[in-house]
């Protein structure tokens, strides 16, 4: 396989954009990241994008051009922007390209999500006790992890006043304003323990990567921030995840534990030898339950790192830096490329007022979505 590095990125801001269709955001973000790598759409050689919520994405040559290039359509819960990027890295790895465009865009109604039991070969009783909403389920989960490694409600609080903290830096977050750590833990109480600061909502937005050949990057001069690995994963026997209807008597593994095994293998290296993470955050929970199943830590030891600021912009490994799900929000179809976005920025040193300190040269991202899917991606400056 032949390295791949990313050239280009453009996102359009996430939150509310009346004045757009989450289709027009993906376009806009395409035209952000193909100014940025100096190239045009007729340069594209192929494309893999996702919505979950605005249409097929391959009709964004409709606002980009007929071309004529081949597009793949990408639909994989929470984490269809990162195999919209599994899918263009392989495109170019294989030697079969030198550069294409990975893209991923949405547009969701306010309120939480409203996915159908069939959808996911889940009899209708599921959906009628109420467990197709995601708020329980995560809150469910999330109480059985507190209980076994003593995780506290102020650790679930600290997780979202760091979102809301890093946020006020990034131009492209929908939640802009600190907010204390009082009002995030006595706020109103959406399903125990998770209180409404403490869970992303359903947003609009668009992200786009131009991903290039070693060859193809020298020639732009954009050889900077290369795909060291990327990875996807389902979930295993024994696993307990989002719309699992019941839970094994005999735990098994987890698709995060998976991804992220293969990713480091992959890399060449370990969570010791990383400098900046985005991880899944759909709730203050899941970020806490990530750091451990990507090995950044083990269970219950989240308590001393988010109490010390270690996942802070300035500690030992700063977590989440342009404020996650919890402050972007979630557009299914983007959100897993704005973590790779994140990584790129802060990889390329354009993160300003949240900028990680000391030039990293490792960023991990990881995503994750229903039914159970984790993906990986390490990059490397």
């Amino acid at each position: 396989m032949s390295d791949v590095y990313i050239v280009g990125i453009g996102i359009h801001p996430f939150g509310r954009t009346d004045a757009r269709s989450g289709l027009q955001q993906g376009a806009y973000a395409a035209r952000a990241a193909l100014t940025d790598a100096g190239l045009e759409w007729s340069d594209m050689q192929f494309g893999f994008g996702g919505s979950d919520a605005s249409g097929n994405a391959d009709t964004i040559v409709n606002e980009m051009g007929l071309t004529g290039l081949p597009f793949i359509n990408v639909k994989n819960g929470c984490a269809t922007g990162g195999s919209a990027l599994i899918g263009a890295w392989q495109a170019i790895a294989s030697g079969q390209n030198d550069v294409g465009i990975a893209l991923g865009f949405d547009k969701h109604p306010r309120g939480a999500f409203n996915a159908m039991p069939a959808e996911y070969s889940l009899p209708d009783w599921y959906g009628e006790m109420g467990m197709m909403v995601t708020t329980q389920f995560f809150a469910m989960k999330l109480q059985r992890y507190m209980a076994a490694h003593g995780i506290t409600s102020q650790a679930l609080g600290r997780v979202a006043e760091k979102a809301f903290d890093n946020a006020v830096h990034a131009p492209h977050a929908w939640r802009r304003s600190a907010v204390d750590l009082d009002i995030i833990l006595n706020s109103q109480m959406i399903s125990d323990p998770l209180t409404k600061y403490m869970f992303c909502s359903p947003a609009e937005g668009g992200v786009a990567l131009i991903l290039a050949s070693e060859k193809k990057a020298r020639e732009l001069g954009r050889d900077k921030v290369r795909i060291k690995a990327a990875v996807i994963r389902t979930r295993p026997p024994g696993s307990f995840e989002v719309f699992a209807p019941s839970i094994d008597v005999v735990r098994g593994s987890a698709p995060t534990l998976l991804a992220s095994a293969a990713a480091y293998e992959m890399a060449g290296i370990g969570p010791e030898d990383i400098d900046v993470a985005q991880l899944q955050d759909t709730e203050s929970g899941a970020e806490i339950m990530h750091m451990a199943e990507n090995g950044f830590c083990t269970d219950g030891e989240q308590e001393e790192w988010l109490a010390e600021g270690w996942s802070r912009i300035d500690g030992k490994l700063p977590v989440n830096t342009d404020g996650g799900c919890l402050a972007c929000g979630e557009p299914i179809g983007a959100s897993g490329l704005r973590q790779v976005y994140e990584n790129a920025t802060q990889l390329l040193g354009r993160g300003a007022g949240r900028q990680v300190p000391g030039e990293p040269k490792t960023a991990y991202s990881h995503v994750y979505g229903a039914p159970g899917i984790s993906g990986v991606t390490i990059l490397e400056r």
